[in-house]
């Protein structure tokens, strides 16, 4: 296993850090003062106003007379609604996440011979190169599979010939080499963790070009390479749910922001993927996983009702969980009466969970869905309207296909690289500014001490003064 080398005793840094707090505090009275809108939010929680888009349209409510009405979620991915490319999908039983990524891309549903080209094209580029698995994956692992992907799109600016050029021909090229080689990355990272971490055997299984990206996925992370048709399918699914959720969403944002600089499409995807990467955002999955473990631990029944809102009043009340207060899966920045996303996770999940030994869980989930609003309301004397989101739901399907926890977010990764790319590229051809949002500073004037005169220690009246002495 990787030592890390820490050059400083943490201890050396206790007192300097009580300092860094001090001085880096901002009081909330100055947001309001000077009205920020903190997070990019508007009062009223939605978004401002950043940009235009053709890519993707999260819808959750609509304004009338200055005021927000709920609404049933609505996710449309260039002008056709999600529910109808799932449905279509399911009716004609066959696989929609490639023809899902090419609308994305390119804006209009492929015909059927060139989702036929597009399906080589992407199975002749799943394959990496074998130094980069060598170099960049099996000598360099990590314990976290979403910074590896992050260090491993940045170390592919290394492969390419030419990776500067960001005409619209070259970013394509490169946009649809990410979206096939990503799903190669995250099950080579992960058996590589398997066996420097957790000490199992590791399965590097050769990449078959005709398979789609679930099959590709399930064939490579599993030791037998075996996997059900529906197995494949079900996967599928939750890739085209994640593959796009609008230009505002903090990772394609992350995106548009470091595309609007001019850099190149390896630093600007793996960007968002460092985004993606955090609990606020794509890893809610796993923190959905974490509570229920946490709810299994202290309820006896996970089905009874009244054990599970005792639990959940605990929860939002800090006092049990991660005393973060939030119920995870719960509540969404756009959505109010409905996730178009976990209405369609919900019900796939209700088909398999009493099959795969997880009704229980299923029902809890549930039951979680059923009281979070009330029990909020009550709690936090707040009447906001509260959904389930795509993350209650999307880990126990994971769960129900036998994906590691390790795998969670990473898959969230793999199906939102071709919205990024749309986003990116959408940037490119329509922005032509770079983003820069403006920041007050809050300082005060102070003079240069000789070094010889300064004293240790600090007064946190040095660092700000009074909003009415300004």
């Amino acid at each position: 296993m990787h030592s890390y080398i820490q050059p400083v005793p943490t201890g050396e840094f206790s007192s300097l850090c009580e300092e860094l707090k001090e001085y880096s505090s901002i009081s909330p009275e100055y947001f309001d003062r000077f009205e920020v809108k903190r997070g990019l939010r508007n009062r009223d929680g939605s978004g401002v106003m950043a940009g235009l888009t053709k890519v993707c349209s999260v819808e959750g409510y609509y304004i009338d007379d200055g005021e927000r009405k709920p609404i049933d979620g609505r996710l449309i991915y260039r002008g056709i609604n999600i529910n109808d490319i799932v449905d279509g999908c399911i009716k004609e039983n066959r696989f929609g996440y490639e023809e899902t990524a090419w609308l994305l891309l390119f804006g209009h549903l492929p015909t059927a011979e060139q989702l036929k080209k597009f399906n080589e094209i992407l199975g002749e580029c799943r394959e990496l190169p074998e130094e980069f698995i060598e170099d960049m994956i099996m000598k360099a692992p990590s314990p976290n599979i979403m910074n590896k992907l992050e260090r491993s799109v940045l170390s592919l600016y290394s492969y390419d010939a030419n990776p500067d050029d960001i005409s619209i021909e070259n970013v394509l090229r490169q946009s649809i080499q990410l979206i096939a080689q990503l799903p190669t990355i995250m099950t080579y990272a992960y058996q590589v963790k398997r066996r420097h971490y957790l000490k199992k055997s590791m399965y590097l299984h050769p990449v078959k070009p005709e398979l789609s990206t679930a099959e590709t996925i399930l064939y490579t992370t599993r030791s037998n390479r075996k996997f059900t048709d529906e197995e494949a399918k079900l996967l599928d699914i939750c890739l085209i749910l994640h593959a796009e959720h609008g230009g505002g969403n903090n990772s394609a944002f992350a995106t548009r922001v470091l595309s609007s600089s001019g850099t190149d499409t390896y630093a600007a995807i793996s960007a968002g993927i460092g985004s993606l990467k955090g609990p606020r955002h794509g890893g809610a999955n796993l923190k959905v996983a974490e509570m229920i473990n946490y709810l299994k631990a202290e309820v006896k029944d996970i089905t009874d009702e009244g054990q599970v809102a005792d639990f959940l009043k605990k929860l939002i009340n800090r006092e049990t969980g991660d005393k973060s207060g939030l119920v995870y899966g719960m509540g969404h920045a756009v959505y109010t009466l409905s996730d178009p996303r976990q209405v369609i996770l919900k019900r796939e999940a209700a088909k398999l969970a009493e099959e795969k030994g997880f009704g229980a869980d299923f029902r809890a989930l549930e039951l979680i869905e059923k009281l979070t609003p009330e029990i909020f309301a009550t709690e936090k004397h707040n009447n906001k309207k509260i959904c389930a989101n795509v993350d209650l739901y999307s880990g126990l399907i994971y769960q129900m296909l036998g994906i590691p926890e390790d795998l969670y977010t990473p898959l969230f990764a793999i199906a939102r690289i071709a919205g990024w790319s749309a986003h990116r590229i959408e940037e490119l051809i329509s922005g032509n500014r770079v983003i820069r949002p403006a920041y007050k500073n809050m300082t005060v004037p102070k003079d240069y001490v000789p070094i010889d005169e300064r004293i240790s220690g600090f007064k946190s009246s040095s660092a700000y003064v009074p909003l009415d002495e300004r």
